[in-house]
């Protein structure tokens, strides 16, 4: 069967999401004058990614709401930088938080091969989201960079909601059954190789992954690489 519907995973596979967050946590470090406290900005950098992958972990377990990581990693990252946080509000940390998604949100940009792709796939593929975030934050971002109209209403299926992550296979099937369609009629692109590539494999979908710095990676059986999603129309029918 050919394939005729495509899923997407969204951060830094159709939005660079790591390109933001490091302009967003370096503008709010300078506003508060904490820049200062790291030996260059990659250290700074380094150690907001570390702590938010920590912290969303803990989302992705369900031992934290989409929110509360969010709290979460201010204190965490502020206590790494030797400030008292154990008392620190809920307020407070929200407060900070926001801070930092204001520099953030400034910087919010698809990548460019992003919108060409939906645009060519939208007239013979049906289109949608698997994510491990939450629907409402995906939506907003897919909307501030000009994606979202490439998708239908229901075609976004997200983690916080659907209540399981990837890789589990339940949440690549939820996708497929939004689209309409079988798993085997369906492809799967995203950047993580484990919770991506292998995760959507482990679900019977055609699996893609998107290695953008070409990192010449041993991939598994069933694997496909795309170093760019220019190549994924052409990919979806070889």
């Amino acid at each position: 069967m050919p394939i005729t519907g495509v899923l997407f995973d969204v951060d830094d596979t159709l939005f660079d999401y790591t390109g933001s967050e490091r302009a967003g946590i370096l503008a709010h470090l300078h506003r508060l004058d904490l820049l200062r406290r790291f030996p260059d900005p990659e250290a700074a950098t380094a150690l907001w990614r570390e702590v938010m992958e920590e912290q969303y972990a803990r989302f992705l377990a369900g031992e934290l709401t989409f929110t509360a990581q969010q709290h979460e990693r201010t204190r965490h990252f502020l206590a790494r930088l030797g400030e008292d946080t154990t008392a620190m509000p809920d307020e407070a940390a929200a407060a900070w938080f926001a801070g930092y998604t204001a520099h953030r949100d400034a910087a919010r940009a698809a990548f460019p091969d992003a919108a060409p792709v939906l645009a060519a796939l939208a007239p013979t593929h049906r289109l949608g989201i698997v994510s491990n975030s939450s629907t409402g934050h995906q939506r907003d971002k897919l909307h501030a960079t000009g994606l979202l109209h490439h998708f239908a209403d229901t075609a976004l299926v997200c983690s916080d909601e659907h209540g399981e992550a990837k890789p589990a296979p339940g949440i690549f099937r939820a996708g497929c059954a939004r689209l309409g369609l079988p798993p085997h009629q369906v492809a799967y692109v995203g950047d993580k190789y484990d919770l991506d590539a292998l995760g959507a494999r482990a679900a019977g979908l055609h699996p893609f992954w998107l290695d953008r710095a070409a990192s010449r990676t041993p991939v598994d059986d069933g694997i496909r690489v795309l170093h760019s999603l220019a190549d994924l129309p052409a990919a979806l029918h070889t």
